[in-house]
């Protein structure tokens, strides 16, 4: 059957603003937001440099996100940072980047994130002995159905996720307040100061739970308005983000003290607990799943979309270079993606603990690309001076250098913590297969696919 020609089969603006942010911020609300507050308190020891550090990690994050508002408004395309990176140094160093997210750091972050709705559902309905895999296998299976059917499901699902999701947090920092009068005292705000080594490592888990909205450059060339829209859409996910992250902080310091947070290994259920009894245990554990959901599910679209960016610009893969006009999705893609996130989750049975380790160990490598990312701002404004930017980076250059400096130190700080615990060989392996791939890339010849 001959297709419509009104179907094109390339990115097209189907996203709405609000859609766009449910994406932003589903990816980045995730289950980390339940574990890191404790770790922070911990390492900061006092409230008033905890809520500093929350502050800055969305400073820094907007920094950041200006960067990529410049990059994504001069250069809107699928790939995201794999099409900023191959503009500024080679399709070499992006083929590489892409390689650790197809293959690791997407994929690994959906398998591991299906193992933590796994676990939740699993204290609800318990399949049997592997019934945190059955979970997760089912939950991959089917949020990849879902995104095959087009962009339009899973933008809906994702929005309606993400609502789920505030909506916990919300009832959070309600616990939190209501409890407040029987929380122990705190002692006053800036009566210690961590050192600047304890602050740092607090900055990690703070930018760690702020980590995704980079993602927002995949969606760039289908959010609705034209390339100046994904401005105020990153901008005010940014925004929504640190309020969202300042007051789920400052109630759980309200709820539960500076001493209790820090020593809680659970904090958002001891607090529900607190306030409700039982039942609001129960409910929180929905909301951690749900969490995980809308994490999966905006791991995923983005993913796809790296996918699909690699199969226009690489012959040997030119089957995930097809998008599906009608759909408004890169369906090869998203296959490619659930079934090695499927084999991911399957290797994880047997190797859960060793296969966590190898996903979180993979971080220096996200960092030192993401530190090319901000790189490339200064290397695109001398390359390409004539390009029609819609949006500059204000205070520019000292905006980027910011960002680029927390990427280098990130980098450093994931690479000496990797050392520390015998793991930095992790990435080194990813990346090592990564250089072969590239080099039986670069032997295949064939024409790239019709544009």
């Amino acid at each position: 059957m001959t297709q419509p020609t009104s179907i094109v089969n390339e990115p097209t603006q189907r996203l709405t603003a609000f859609s766009a942010i449910a994406i932003i911020v589903g990816i980045v609300i995730g289950a980390g937001i339940f574990k890191t507050p404790s770790m922070v308190a911990g390492v900061t020891g006092d409230a008033g440099w905890l809520l500093v550090a929350w502050f800055l990690g969305g400073l820094i994050s907007l920094a950041g996100a200006l960067c990529y508002a410049e990059l994504a408004t001069t250069y809107p395309h699928a790939g995201g940072d794999y099409h900023f990176l191959a503009r500024a140094f080679g399709k070499d160093i992006s083929f590489l980047y892409a390689w650790a997210k197809a293959t690791v750091i997407n994929t690994g972050s959906i398998a591991l994130l299906a193992f933590v709705f796994g676990d939740y559902m699993t204290k609800a309905i318990n399949l049997g002995p592997y019934s945190s895999a059955i979970w997760a296998i089912g939950v991959v299976v089917v949020l990849t159905a879902i995104n095959l059917i087009g962009i339009s499901a899973t933008s809906w699902v994702q929005t309606l996720l993400t609502l789920i999701e505030v909506t916990g947090l919300i009832l959070v920092a309600i616990a939190g307040f209501y409890v407040s009068g029987d929380a122990p005292a705190s002692p006053a705000l800036f009566s210690t100061t961590p050192s600047l080594g304890m602050f740092g490592l607090a900055m990690v888990f703070v930018l760690l739970t702020y980590g995704g909205w980079n993602e927002a450059a995949y969606i760039s060339a289908e959010v609705r308005g034209g390339r100046k829209a994904i401005v105020p859409v990153i901008l005010i996910s940014i925004l929504i983000l640190t309020l969202i992250y300042l007051f789920v902080n400052i109630a759980l310091l309200a709820g539960l003290g500076l001493d209790g947070l820090s020593k809680s290994s659970a904090v958002a259920a001891d607090l529900m607990g607190k306030a409700f009894g039982p039942w609001g245990e129960r409910t929180l554990g929905v909301f951690v799943a749900v969490a995980a959901l809308t994490s999966i599910n905006a791991t995923m679209i983005v993913g796809a979309r790296t996918n699909y960016a690699l199969g226009r610009d690489w012959p040997a893969l030119r089957f995930m270079g097809h998008w599906e006009g009608g759909r408004g999705s890169p369906i090869r893609g998203y296959m490619v993606q659930s079934a090695i996130s499927l084999a991911l989750v399957i290797f994880g049975i047997w190797q859960t603990d060793g296969f966590g380790v190898m996903v979180e160990f993979t971080a220096p490598v996200f960092w030192f690309f993401l530190f090319l990312v901000g790189i490339s701002v200064f290397v695109m404004r001398v390359r390409d001076p004539q390009a029609d930017r819609p949006f500059k980076v204000p205070l520019y250059p000292f905006t980027p250098i910011l960002f680029v400096l927390t990427c280098a130190y990130l980098t450093y700080s994931s690479v000496t913590y990797a050392v520390s615990k015998g793991a930095v060989h992790i990435s080194l392996v990813v990346m090592g297969i990564g250089v072969v791939a590239l080099l039986f890339m670069r032997g295949v010849k064939k024409p790239a696919i019709a544009r």
